[in-house]
C-alpha cells in the first residue's frame, strides 16, 4: 500500500530513491513529516528528496544537530527514535550496572516531542529515566550534565540546538562522567545506531509507554528537585558569602538578556537566592527577549557573539544609565558581556578570550586566598582549548600554576579537567573562546548561568573593593603577561570537498623545506612551530608525535610564526580547521606584542598573508565572513 501510494506520478525517479522513500513512509508515523515526503514526491522534487533521504544524519561527538524536517538527513521524531535505540544499546553494553538516563529539552519547535520520544525509547530499553521537564517547563542545557552526576546516570540527552537558527534542533549526548562524549564513544554509538534502525515494538507509543513508566517508578519528573540542588550547589561552591551581600546598591546596575531562550527563569531564581538580586530593583531584563520564543523574533541569529545581537540590551542599559550588560544564549550554556568604558564612554563587547582571562584572574585571586595546606596538596590548574587565547598559558607560566591545552570543544575541556582532578589538581575553571566557560564545582561542561553568577561577584569586587574597572584588570594583565589580540573569522565552504582541497594544497603543493611543513609564508611570515593533528605531526616533540589527540577525519593545523620586522617579543599563532557542524573553514589568529595597536596590526597582517598564500579566494572561490 505504501509503495503504491508514493509511486503515483513517479516519472523517471530512480528505483533507489523510490525504495528509500517507501522505507521512510513505512517507518514514520508522524503525520507532519509523512506529509512533507509525500508532497515532495508528488511534486517530483527529486533533488530535495535525495538530499533528505539519500544519506543519514551523521552522529558525532556533538551528537546530532540539523535543520528540522522530514527525512533521514533531518532532525525529526523518527531519527530521534532510531538514534536513541542505538545509544541505549551502546550504553547498556558499557554500563550494564546502572541503566539510568537523564533527558531534558529547551523551548525550540518540537523539542518537547523529541524529548518524549527519547525518554520513551530509554524506558523501552529498560532504563530508569529522569525527565527533567514536566508539561511545558523548560530546562537549560547545564542541568543535564549536572543531573547525570547527581543521579549517577549512565547517559544524558539534551534536546537543543543551542544558538543555531530557529529552524534547527539537536540531540546532545553526555556520558556517565557528566561530559560530552569523545572518541571512541562517538564511533561506537554511531555503529550501534546503524545496527538498530529497525523500530522496536511500541516505538511510537510514547504516551502509553511513559504513563506506564510513571506508574511503575521507572519515569521520574524530578527536574524541580534537581533545579533546587543545582541552586544549592552553586550557592555552596561559587558564591562568596562574605561578599555576596554587598552587591545590592539600591538601583538597577546591570541589564540581562536570555536572547529569547530559557535562561531568565533559572537566572532570576539563582541570583535572588544566592545574592539577593531582584529583577527591576537590582537589574533590568530586556522585555522583548525575556520569555522563551522559538522564533527568535528580534535577532537574525540568537547568538550573543553575533554583531547587533546585544543592541536591545545596550539600548536599555544606556537609557537607564547602566554600564554593564550580561547575556546568555538560548539554552543558557554560553555567556557574554558588554560594558561602557568609563574613560571613553563607549560601549564595548568583550571577546570570549577577554572574558576567559577575567575569569582566570578572579579564580587565581580566590585560590591565593585559600588555606595554605589545601594549596600545598591541591596545586592549581586551569585549561582552555587550542583555538583559545595563549594569554592563559602565559599567566600560568608567570604565576606558577599548571596549564593544559586541549582540542576544541568542551567534550575535551571537561574530560581533561577530570583527568587533572584525578591527579590531585584543583581545577576551578576552563574556557573556550566561543564564550563558553566551565566551573568544575558545578559540572564539567560550559554553564552560562554559573558564569553570570561568578562574573557579577568579580565585577563588584573589582569595582567596589579594588576600585578597578574591567578595562583596568585587562590592562594590568597586558602589562604583566603581554598584549594578546585576536583576529578570528571564517570562510564559507559551499562544498565539504573544498576544505579537503585547501588542506591538500597546504600540505602537498605549497613550497616547504625538508620537513613536512613550510618554513615561510610569502616573504613576511617565518614559521617557528607547526602542528598537523590530521596527519599526526608536531615539529617540537620527540619523534614529532603530537601531544594532543590525532583525528584523520578532521582537518586542523596550528602554526606559531614571526612577522618580518617585528621585535623578539612579538609572535603570532594561528589555527585553521574545518568545522564539523557548519559549512565553514575557521581561522583563529592571535598576536602577542608590546601594545594593543601593534598586536592588532600583526593579527590582521597574518590574516591577509594566509588569505593570499593559503586560501587564495580568487582561485578557490572562498568567501569571507567575520
Amino acid at each position: 500500500m505504501v509503495g503504491i501510494m508514493i509511486g503515483k506520478g513517479a516519472g523517471s525517479v530512480d528505483s533507489d530513491l523510490n525504495g528509500v522513500a517507501t522505507l521512510w513512509l513505512a517507518q514514520d508515523r508522524d503525520e507532519e513529516t509523512r506529509k512533507e515526503i509525500m508532497e515532495l514526491y508528488s511534486g517530483e522534487k527529486w533533488v530535495e528528496l535525495r538530499e533528505r533521504l539519500g544519506k543519514r544524519l551523521t552522529f558525532g561527538t556533538a551528537g546530532l544537530r540539523a535543520k528540522m524536517g522530514a527525512g533521514f538527513n533531518r532532525m525529526n521524531a523518527l531519527v530521534v527514535i532510531q538514534t536513541t535505540q542505538g545509544l541505549a544499546k551502546y550504553v547498556k553494553e558499557k554500563c550494564p550496572e546502572k541503566l539510568v538516563a537523564v533527558v531534558g529539552h529547551d523551548h525550540r519547535y518540537r523539542s518537547q516531542r523529541f524529548a518524549l520520544a527519547t525518554a520513551a525509547t530509554f524506558v523501552a530499553a529498560g532504563f530508569t529515566v529522569h525527565l527533567l521537564n514536566k508539561d511545558d517547563k523548560y530546562v537549560h542545557t547545564p542541568m543535564v550534565p549536572f543531573a547525570v552526576n547527581e543521579m549517577g546516570a549512565s547517559v544524558g540527552v539534551m534536546i537543543t540546538a543551542s544558538h543555531n537558527p530557529g529552524s534547527d534542533n539537536g540531540y546532545k549526548v553526555y556520558y556517565s562522567n557528566g561530559c560530552q562524549i569523545i572518541p571512541p564513544h562517538d564511533r561506537g554509538i554511531a555503529k550501534a545506531i546503524d545496527e538498530n534502525l529497525e523500530l522496536w515494538p511500541r516505538a511510537w507509543d510514547w504516551d502509553q509507554v511513559l504513563e506506564e513508566a510513571l506508574c511503575s517508578g521507572s519515569l521520574l519528573h524530578d527536574g524541580g528537585i534537581l533545579c533546587c540542588g543545582y541552586a544549592s550547589k552553586m550557592e555552596a561552591f561559587l558564591v562568596d558569602k562574605t561578599f555576596a551581600s554587598t552587591v545590592r546598591n539600591g538601583k538597577p546596575w546591570f541589564v540581562y538578556t536570555p536572547m529569547h531562550g530559557v535562561g531568565y527563569r533559572v537566572f532570576s531564581k539563582i541570583v535572588e537566592r544566592t545574592m539577593g538580586l531582584v529583577a527591576e530593583e537590582d537589574y533590568l531584563c530586556v522585555k522583548e527577549q525575556q520569555q522563551p520564543d522559538p522564533a527568535f523574533p528580534t535577532v537574525e541569529f540568537p547568538n550573543p557573539e553575533e554583531k547587533g545581537a546585544l543592541h536591545l540590551a545596550i539600548s536599555l542599559a544606556e537609557s537607564n544609565d547602566i554600564s554593564l550588560v550580561l547575556a546568555n544564549d538560548p539554552d543558557a550554556d554560553r555567556f557574554s558581556v558588554a560594558y561602557k568604558d568609563p574613560t571613553t564612554q563607549a560601549w564595548r563587547q568583550l571577546t570570549g578570550n577577554e572574558i576567559g582571562f577575567l575569569f582566570a584572574t578572579y579564580e587565581y585571586q580566590k585560590y591565593q586566598a585559600l588555606d595554605a595546606e589545601f594549596r600545598k596538596t591541591h596545586p592549581l590548574a586551569m585549561l582552555n582549548s587550542t583555538v583559545s587565547s595563549q594569554m592563559l598559558k602565559k599567566m600560568a607560566e608567570t604565576e606558577g600554576f599548571h596549564y593544559l591545552e586541549t582540542l576544541t570543544g568542551f567534550k575535551w575541556i571537561g574530560n581533561r579537567a577530570l583527568d587533572l582532578e584525578a591527579m590531585g589538581y584543583y581545577v576551578p575553571f576552563g574556557f573556550e573562546e566561543a564564550i563558553g566557560y566551565m566551573f568544575s564545582s558545578m559540572e564539567h561542561d560550559k554553564d552560562g548561568i554559573a558564569a553570570a553568577v561568578v562574573f557579577l561577584q568579580a565585577y563588584r569586587k573589582w569595582l567596589d573593593i579594588e576600585s578597578k574597572t574591567l578595562s583596568t584588570i585587562i590592562q594590568q594583565g597586558y602589562q604583566k603577561y603581554g598584549v594578546f589580540k585576536e583576529y578570528n573569522g571564517y570562510y564559507v565552504v559551499d562544498d565539504p570537498a573544498k576544505t579537503d582541497e585547501i588542506f591538500h594544497y597546504i600540505r602537498n603543493e605549497y613550497p616547504k623545506g625538508h620537513d613536512p611543513y613550510p618554513y615561510q609564508l610569502g616573504d613576511k611570515l617565518t614559521v617557528t612551530y607547526y602542528r598537523d593533528l590530521t596527519l599526526g605531526y608536531e615539529s617540537n616533540t620527540v619523534q614529532n608525535i603530537p601531544t594532543l589527540p590525532v583525528d584523520p577525519a578532521s582537518q586542523m593545523i596550528t602554526v606559531c610564526a614571526k612577522l618580518a620586522g617585528t621585535n623578539a617579543t612579538e609572535t603570532v599563532r594561528f589555527t585553521i580547521r574545518g568545522s564539523g557542524t557548519e559549512p565553514k573553514l575557521k581561522v583563529y589568529i592571535e598576536a602577542c606584542a608590546k601594545n594593543e595597536e601593534q598586536a592588532q596590526k600583526d593579527a590582521l597582517m597574518t590574516w591577509e598573508i594566509l588569505k593570499t598564500e593559503w586560501f587564495r579566494p580568487q582561485v578557490t572561490g572562498l568567501t569571507t565572513i567575520f
